[in-house]
């Protein structure tokens, strides 16, 4: 739970993906139908750096003949990533550094075991997922209430290189680029929202 001063942060958040359009949750319920969770364990299979947002952009700005200093800035591109290290080879978690490619299971048969398996190759298309990045507890407002980004379209594009050596654990490193979302409510919220929980339910 988040101590005073609320507004200073120091938590692990939660990552979840679920196809895009489904239905953000509400700040204060857990996410239902859906929403898968990133990590078997969650936060105890990321790595120490946490879950970390990015907010990249261009500005180029404009100087006149007869002064020295710019006049007028312009943004020509911007960009918002999502990275995490996942410390989790079961294959449906691997399968998000594969183009979600589909695991299937083998049943056992005489003398041969089974097993589950997943192709590596990742295609032309590019897959898109709305991702939910949560924070219970860590209201910048209050202690006991949730903090809560909410990201319509975003697709894979981190390329993981997998390490297996003695005494380290094996991580996948997973990024997710944001897309514009065409039909959000407000030009603003194209890239998605932050939500911060400020007080309790109404009765």
């Amino acid at each position: 739970m988040n101590q005073k001063p609320y507004e200073i942060l120091a938590m692990p958040f939660t990552l979840y993906l679920a196809p895009t359009g489904t239905v953000f949750p509400p700040i204060d319920e857990t996410p239902g139908a859906g929403w898968t969770k990133v990590g078997t364990s969650g936060d105890l299979n990321y790595g120490e750096d946490g879950i970390t947002i990015t907010h990249n952009e261009s500005v180029e700005v404009w100087r006149a003949l007869g002064s020295t200093g710019p006049r007028k800035a312009f943004r020509t591109e911007e960009e918002l990533h999502i990275s995490l290290m996942l410390a989790d080879l079961s294959l449906e978690q691997y399968a998000m550094a594969v183009n979600y490619n589909t695991v299937a299971t083998v049943a056992a048969a005489v003398g041969e075991a089974g097993y589950k398996k997943m192709g590596l190759s990742r295609g032309l298309d590019v897959p898109q997922r709305a991702l939910l990045v949560r924070g219970p507890g860590a209201s910048p407002y209050g202690g006991q209430w949730n903090l809560q980004y909410e990201f319509p379209v975003a697709v894979q594009v981190g390329e993981p290189e997998v390490v297996f050596v003695k005494g380290e654990p094996a991580m996948l490193q997973l990024e997710w680029q944001l897309l514009e979302d065409l039909v959000a409510a407000t030009e603003v919220e194209r890239f998605g929202r932050v939500v911060a929980q400020n007080t309790d339910p109404g009765t």
